[in-house]
């Protein structure tokens, strides 16, 4: 029972994300599902995305957490719209929840919504949100072993953003064991090693993002 009671929820979920992905399409927005632990740097390396594209891309975000706004309040000092889900205790977003946040957006003025996911490695990689592709981020601190203990979200990620790796010199995580394990995951999938301290790698993923945001527009298929 546990199994249909599972591929059910699982199921009304997929037709609520289908739905938003449809909604995504109608507008043009490329939607982004972020994913990776609690203080992975998921909020660190957005603050560093909205400040370099507020330029050229009209960005939204979702922010996803169990409790409080802290990360919301720190996004809105971005300048970026934003829109707060609570699941209080919840250890992932659904569809349903993304699409209430939707409701409190201006889809016309969007180019790209980044959905930042509850800080959990597992839970969020199961339930589709109606995204184009999800990223995960990975931090040098949590050791180069994650990508095959938690191989779904690797394996469903488009691309892996190794954080903070200006304190590299001061760990045993091993780069290239790390890059290894995530392409054998995913072959193709885009690594980016990058530090929101010094800036080394972000050049790299913010054209990723404008290429995906692009493709999105001309309405051809991301990846």
């Amino acid at each position: 029972m546990k199994v249909v009671v599972k591929a059910d929820i699982l199921g009304r979920n997929d037709t609520a994300a289908a739905e938003n992905a449809a909604l995504f399409a109608r507008h043009g927005i490329y939607a982004l599902n972020l994913l990776g632990s609690p203080g992975a740097g998921k909020t660190s390396l957005l603050e560093q995305t909205l400040q370099e594209l507020a330029g050229d891309l009209r960005v939204a975000v979702v922010e996803g957490d169990l409790f409080t706004t802290k990360d919301a309040a720190r996004i809105e000092r971005c300048g970026a719209p934003v829109v707060q889900i609570n699941t209080s205790g919840g250890c992932h977003l659904d569809a349903a929840m993304v699409a209430a946040a939707l409701k409190r957006l201006d889809l016309d003025a969007l180019d790209l919504l980044v959905i930042e996911n509850v800080g959990n490695l597992v839970c969020p990689a199961e339930f589709a949100l109606g995204e184009d592709e999800k990223a995960v981020v990975l931090s040098i601190t949590e050791g180069d072993d994650k990508p095959l203990k938690y191989p779904l979200v690797f394996k469903e990620s488009a691309a892996a953003v190794l954080s903070k790796v200006d304190i590299l010199p001061y760990t045993n995580f091993d780069m290239a064991s790390a890059r290894a394990d995530i392409t054998a995951l995913h072959p193709g999938i885009a690594i980016f090693p990058v530090s929101c301290q010094t800036g080394e790698g972000l050049a790299d993923w913010y054209a990723w993002l404008r290429a995906q945001v692009a493709a999105k527009k001309a309405g051809k298929e991301v990846h």
